[in-house]
């Protein structure tokens, strides 16, 4: 057989960007609602950035091999920085420069649990060399994270609130009311974007209620200075007339010839 050029064997090769995700859907409405969680609220708080894809049971295709034994490893959720956020139908390394996950966060269950605390955290630290690896179950709320260390996972230490801090994300991760969450440096909660929208709204009810309170005590300043303003316009009154009965008065004893001096 005669020898190809790259270019050649290139035009050959078939279009791998288009391989279908082949993961199976997600255990529960818990686990789904827990990964819609972590999605929204990263691309809300990254919402001004475009270098980032995030993917949320998608399938990661990295050798042919993997293809042939049909050896599918799908996160539940990943994440590659420094990238393109165009959709895409599952993560082919070969076709993305060869980039593997930046951070990985596994939902565990009973049927994936074992499997997460073993073959995918080998996989994901000798393999894919990820630099972070978080699992976390929606069920018992049973959560580790791991950071590399040349080819093995060497656990993130908690602070005082149980977080985790990842340096991929610059956030905590940590449990709240059953949730698994992001928190900024400084303790905040990230939000969803309904989250958002509702402290947006109390804000302005709050706001709102301060004007109301101005305005009421500036009406009631206003009828103050309205009542004085009357006060002041009957006391005036009764100047005017006193000092007209007095000329009355001063003017009748002229005529009866008295001496006011």
């Amino acid at each position: 057989m005669a020898a190809i050029t790259a270019h050649e064997l290139e035009r050959q090769m078939p279009d791998a960007t288009k391989l279908l995700s082949d993961e199976p859907e997600m255990e529960s409405s818990l686990h789904y609602m827990q990964l819609l969680l972590l999605v929204t609220c990263l691309e809300w708080a990254w919402q001004e950035q475009d270098d980032f894809f995030i993917g949320a049971n998608l399938t990661i295709y990295f050798s042919r091999q993997q293809l042939k034994n049909r050896d599918f490893r799908g996160p539940d959720f990943f994440l590659i920085k420094n990238t393109t956020r165009s959709p895409r139908n599952s993560w082919v390394v070969w076709e993305e420069d060869g980039r593997y996950p930046d951070l990985i966060i596994e939902l565990l269950s009973n049927s994936t649990a074992q499997v997460d605390r073993t073959l995918k955290r080998d996989l994901y630290a000798e393999r894919f060399h990820t630099p972070e690896y978080f699992y976390f179950s929606p069920e018992t709320l049973e959560f580790a994270g791991f950071r590399l260390d040349i080819n093995k996972y060497q656990p993130i230490l908690p602070n005082a609130q149980g977080w985790l801090w990842s340096e991929t994300l610059g956030f905590f991760l940590g449990i709240h009311e059953r949730l698994l969450r992001y928190f900024s440096l400084e303790g905040i909660l990230i939000p969803t974007p309904q989250e958002f929208a509702q402290r947006e709204i109390l804000k302005v009810k709050q706001v709102q209620q301060q004007f109301d309170q101005v305005q009421q005590q500036f009406e009631q300043a206003q009828q103050q200075v309205q009542q004085e303003h009357q006060q002041l316009e009957q006391e005036s009154r009764r100047a005017r007339q006193a000092e007209a009965e007095l000329q009355k008065l001063q003017e009748k004893m002229r005529s009866l010839g008295i001496s006011l001096e």
